[in-house]
């Protein structure tokens, strides 16, 4: 796809908010532009806002507002006494999306759900391998290959998933964005005319927007899914303005050219609230910002270096900077607002001195490292390449010499995975489920390693409580063995973590229904503008 020039995308987005006379449009001015629209593929917030939360479904949704699960696609389930067996009844009658390359012949069934989940558990699956380059990365690096035993079809309507060990977190896993459902239909017909690509160019799900468009780093257009299962939507087109620069962003809700947009910058935030024509959302966000080590190339396999880093990083500079006190510097790889936070640790101290005679008695002199930092603006970290330069300074002091690198998003997040990345890469999560595995096993757990694991940390002792946290159901021993596992973490620092970041969305004063979400997710069904 070509990508528009600036003048071109304004116009059309001036056209769209022209049609708004005859149907009711909503804009929102995204951060940046979607990896693709296979959210099995990927696992940065983005992308789930551009396809996971518009054209798909899940079994299981997060309630609004919560990280609590409900019925979505499957409409009730039971779970066997040892544990290991799922039955989920399907919900009927759920249609999936006509589209201008697409008319489905039939209702969701327990094909679909099979579909969907196989083609990132087996890899003998011919869906398995079908973008060159792609990886299952979160189906795989939460150990899912390891923990299914099987997926059956029932009937029609039952699908039955047994797993090999219990896991704790399954059902709130299920309700996360690789887990969409996709339309065995369509992937069939795809396969048949050999364009299986088109899957995740030209995205078809159950959810409450139809797919029509995407003119490459400019604009997405949806359409409201007129036989969606939960009701149709009150908007009748939504429209991702894609704009990547925040003060850019904050120009065109002022100018009523969007009608919501995320990430602001932290120093615009007080003359938003004072704006009549906008409203402001805030709360604590479920995130972590951090600098990730290689821990697998010199000298970052020493912990001795490792940790003189982390105490030359003016952690409360950075946030200050960063953030304008809309976030606090970071101690544990897990948010304070999440259950099993071990309060009980104490922080890096920031002595630079300190850090220069830890390096030295580790033998390390003349350092020269590479401090990658994020090209776009996440809720965790509103301005890497600030961070960066404020890290750049501190490391100076130590003698350390630094290079900041960056590349385009998609770059940055495939390159960064890399087991031989040299230096240090700046990233962050905000949690998916409410579970502290979302955060210890998914960026910590060997099976991560060479994906969500950008520091490439394998510890045994780590991963073991981890995996016996994950396969009991007991909240109080879960909690012990997190517990211990940050102790772990804080003693072997594989990261140095940055800051807890408050998320906070601006919209127009006329937008409603809109429910700041605890994970980070920006979903608009259920949204409206009232004028």
């Amino acid at each position: 796809m070509k990508k528009l020039t600036t003048l071109f995308a304004a116009t059309a987005l001036a056209t769209l908010m022209a049609g708004a006379a005859w149907s009711k449009t909503f804009v929102y001015c995204s951060e940046g532009s979607p990896e693709g629209f296979d959210p099995g593929l990927f696992t940065a917030g983005t992308t789930f806002d551009a396809a996971a939360h518009t054209a798909y479904n899940r079994l299981l949704e997060f309630k609004k507002g919560t990280t609590e699960t409900e019925p979505g696609l499957a409409e009730s389930w039971t779970i066997s006494d040892d544990g290991l067996e799922y039955t989920f009844k399907l919900r009927p009658g759920v249609k999936f999306q006509t589209t201008e390359y697409f008319t489905p012949s039939r209702d969701f069934n327990a094909d679909d759900v099979i579909f969907s989940l196989e083609r990132q558990w087996k890899s003998d699956h011919p869906w398995h391998g079908y973008v060159t380059g792609g990886s299952w990365e979160y189906f795989s690096g939460m150990g899912l290959p390891e923990v299914l035993e099987s997926i059956e079809k029932v009937d029609d309507m039952t699908v039955k998933i047994k797993l090999k060990r219990r896991e704790a977190p399954f059902l709130a896993n299920l309700a996360m964005p690789f887990a969409s459902i996709m339309s065995k239909e369509y992937a069939d017909k795809l396969q048949a005319e050999g364009k299986m690509n088109q899957l995740n160019q030209m995205p078809l799900g159950t959810g409450p927007f139809a797919f029509v468009a995407y003119q490459q780093d400019a604009v997405i257009r949806y359409k409201a899914h007129p036989d969606y299962w939960g009701g149709k939507q009150k908007i009748d087109d939504l429209v991702f303005s894609i704009t990547t620069d925040a003060a850019v962003r904050f120009q065109k809700l002022k100018a009523g050219e969007c009608h919501l947009m995320p990430y602001p910058n932290a120093a615009d935030v007080e003359a938003m609230k004072a704006d009549p024509n906008l409203k402001v959302m805030e709360q604590a966000g479920l995130n972590v910002a951090y600098l990730a080590y290689n821990t697998t190339q010199p000298p970052f396999d020493k912990v001795e270096v490792r940790k003189a880093l982390n105490k030359a990083i003016n952690k409360q500079a950075v946030v200050d900077a960063v953030f304008q006190g809309q976030a606090t510097p970071a101690t544990n790889p897990i948010p304070p607002t999440m259950w099993s936070y071990n309060d009980a640790i104490e922080d890096d101290t920031y002595e630079p001195e300190v850090a220069k005679k830890m390096l030295e008695d580790a033998g390390v002199k003349d350092l020269s490292m590479k401090l990658w930092a994020m090209p776009v603006a996440r809720p965790y970290m509103l301005n890497a390449r600030r961070a960066a330069e404020l890290m750049q300074a501190d490391f100076a002091k130590i003698g350390v010499n630094v290079e900041i690198v960056s590349y385009e998003w998609a770059e940055y997040l495939e390159k960064s995975k890399a087991k031989d990345r040299d230096g240090a890469v700046i990233l962050g999560w905000t949690g998916d489920n409410g579970d502290p595995d979302n955060f210890l096993d998914t960026l910590l757990g060997c099976d991560a390693v060479g994906g969500n694991n950008r520091a490439q940390w394998c510890n045994k002792e780590f991963d073991d409580l981890v995996t016996k946290a994950k396969e009991t159901s007991d909240v109080a021993e879960r909690t012990k063995l997190y517990e211990q596992a940050q102790v772990v973490f804080k003693r072997e620092a594989p990261w140095a973590t940055i800051d807890h970041s408050l998320s906070i969305v601006p919209m127009r004063k006329n937008v409603e229904g809109f429910v700041q979400s605890p994970l980070g997710d920006f979903a608009f069904d259920g949204v409206d503008i009232v004028e």
